[in-house]
């Protein structure tokens, strides 16, 4: 299909970069590094919102290149794809140890909270972070606070972007001789996968959110999983990247 990718309408080459935009977020890379910072929360839309912020840093990065790529019909050097890729395995590596050592450091954020509503007191074992501070138990009202999701997803969006931008800029550079329409499946391919990702990550947070709730120990022991599977994957990863 991509090899005849030039002679198709303008509606198909729209809907073939929005497909492969859906498919390109469920990438192992894509998925493992959003994983870590999705095992940090506790509720499916903020879960999402990562994988939405993801995908929009993922996009921009694109549009960026394909713009600069599109505009002097020039590919972008092999060697220089290496190297991303490269880069892009090692921030794995260090999302995965940043998750680890706060997944070990669980222990000393869990404890029996007591709190009062109505005069009435009741405990519960309670996480104390960033996105659930309580006030102190004298007062009858508390606030959870959300943390913000800062930067972080868009950033390593960008990252994966500025990495897959080689091959996909190539492709439209040999198979859409239009500037315009090869700029349209860059940002229909960047939206199928913001769309894509934020599906993904929604799933991904699911369990998450689940085992947040009353499985301490089954939460902290997932986040251990996902932030060894990062560090694992993300030093495979960089592997691979020499070997290209």
């Amino acid at each position: 299909m991509l090899e005849n990718l030039g002679s198709l309408s303008l509606l198909a080459v729209l809907g073939i970069g929005l497909v492969f935009g859906l498919k390109h977020a469920t990438e192992v890379d894509h998925v493992v590094a959003v994983s870590t910072i999705v095992s940090q929360h506790r509720n499916v839309f903020h879960s999402a919102l990562v994988g939405g912020l993801w995908g929009l840093g993922h996009t921009t990065s694109l549009l960026v290149i394909g713009v600069v790529v599109l505009s002097l019909r020039v590919a972008i050097p092999e060697t220089v794809s290496g190297w991303l890729e490269l880069g892009v395995a090692i921030m794995i590596v260090c999302l995965g140890i940043s998750a680890l050592r706060r997944a070990l450091r669980k222990n000393a954020d869990v404890h029996v909270h007591q709190h009062s509503h109505d005069g009435l007191s009741h405990t519960h074992v309670h996480f104390h972070e960033k996105e659930t501070r309580h006030e102190p138990a004298t007062h009858s009202q508390h606030s959870h606070v959300v943390s913000r999701l800062g930067w972080k997803p868009v950033l390593i969006g960008m990252m994966h972007g500025l990495a897959g931008s080689g091959a996909l800029t190539l492709l439209v550079l040999t198979q859409i001789s239009s500037s315009w329409i090869g700029l349209l499946y860059v940002a229909t391919f960047g939206f199928g996968s913001i769309v894509g990702m934020l599906l993904m990550s929604g799933l991904i947070g699911l369990p998450f959110a689940l085992a947040s709730r009353k499985l301490t120990h089954v939460h902290q022991g997932i986040q251990t999983l996902a932030a060894v599977f990062s560090i694992c994957f993300g030093l495979w990863y960089a592997y691979e990247a020499t070997l290209r």
